[in-house]
């Protein structure tokens, strides 16, 4: 055959499927994968149980329910003041991972260059590839995870097209600050760029930390296109119902590479986020209360076993500095801990453009909270032997 069988073979397997797979063979507790153990709203799945028994079973339209998009339009509103037509400016799409793919279709070519900060999540150079466009990472500097205004500034070359910003920020639980924000605003406006905003953790925020999103700032609004998903905020992960906001431009380019992509999501499934959305403020309030909790829990419970962690101020994930137990790769740890202490995470340097060399220096591992609290407390037993 004259094919390239091997055209994506360096991408491999994600490190997401391999530690749950991992987890499962060796009895482990995954704190790995980022997907509760637990479902959300029952009135959610009633509503989507609803929709299938009704006879709405077939495509829905390519941009989305129309009910689903007015009411995403109306939330994002309330939450950040910015107005969305739901006809030309709202796209429901099969979880921000399409989007993110979509995205890097429509508005990239061969040899464009797209900053992201890292470590970043995984699909973004995947993205990047299948455009034939490549993303130039941008460190967020340990401890703090805070990046470098002057690295940013020179990552920036006559290729450079467009900046991902990923905040609230997975791996690390980074929100980045307003200030933060303005430097970013500066640069893309500087050099006329477009910014894609990954805001899927936009309502995992604890503390005092507050999530504003890139869009809002000034000249931002016809250069920004942002990306979310129902998936964390409603722990239906499985369902793959993610959203774009963008100026009508920027959603024309989108929705033509969706509709030859997956032409729409799911049509009950849109139909019980519609419900999802129906829930309310105390809804958002509740969550964010539950998951801090988690956190905590978490938090007590790596410190408790010899880990240095940094306080994540959104998302549901923890890094864990691990060297006070090892001084290993971050993968080779990740399968120790998984094999011998039955506790799964994920290791950091994964999220590296250059994974090797970061697994040289990096002695990282995020572990996910977004578990239950029995599943919190086994993990915490499994632990146990490390204090020993």
């Amino acid at each position: 055959m004259k094919v390239a069988l091997d055209k994506w073979e360096h991408f491999g397997t994600s490190i997401f499927s391999v530690m749950t797979q991992k987890a499962m063979a060796a009895g482990a507790v995954n704190l790995a994968q980022g997907f509760p153990d637990f479902d959300g709203p029952d009135v959610v799945k009633e509503a989507a149980i609803r929709a299938i028994k009704s006879g709405l079973n077939q495509y829905a339209p390519a941009p989305g329910l129309p009910e689903l998009r007015k009411l995403l339009a109306q939330r994002q509103q309330a939450r950040t003041g910015r107005k969305f037509d739901p006809d030309s400016e709202v796209t429901v799409l099969s979880g921000a991972t399409e989007a993110i793919y979509c995205a890097f279709q429509a508005f990239f070519k061969p040899g464009d260059e797209i900053l992201a900060f890292e470590p970043y999540y995984d699909s973004y150079p995947a993205a990047a590839f299948g455009a034939g466009a490549k993303v130039v990472g941008v460190p967020l500097l340990a401890p703090n995870f805070r990046f470098d205004p002057a690295a940013l500034a020179k990552a920036v070359t006559p290729r450079t097209k467009a900046i991902i910003v990923n905040t609230p920020h997975n791996p690390t639980g980074r929100v980045f600050s307003r200030e933060e924000l303005e430097i970013i605003r500066k640069l893309v406006i500087e050099h006329d760029l477009l910014a894609i905003t990954d805001e899927v953790y936009e309502e995992l925020v604890y503390g005092d930390a507050r999530h504003v999103s890139l869009a809002t700032l000034p000249g931002m609004d016809e250069r920004t296109l942002t990306l979310s998903s129902t998936s964390k905020t409603f722990s239906f992960t499985g369902w793959k119902v993610g959203y774009a906001f963008g100026p009508a431009a920027l959603t024309r380019a989108l929705r033509a590479v969706h509709q030859f992509t997956v032409f729409c999501s799911a049509t009950p499934l849109q139909a019980g986020m519609i419900e999802a959305l129906k829930l309310g403020d105390g809804y958002f309030k509740e969550l964010r209360a539950d998951y801090a909790t988690r956190r905590e829990e978490l938090l007590r419970v790596l410190t408790g076993a010899g880990f240095r962690c940094s306080e994540p101020q959104g998302t549901y994930f923890v890094l864990a500095d691990y060297s006070l137990h090892k001084d290993v790769p971050d993968r080779e740890f990740a399968d120790w801990l998984t094999q011998e202490v039955k506790v799964a995470c994920i290791p950091l340097s994964v999220f590296y453009t250059d994974a090797k060399a970061a697994a040289r220096t990096n002695r990282h591992v995020r572990f996910a909270f977004c578990k239950g609290m029995d599943t919190l407390k086994a993990a915490e037993v499994n632990l146990a032997v490390l204090r020993r």
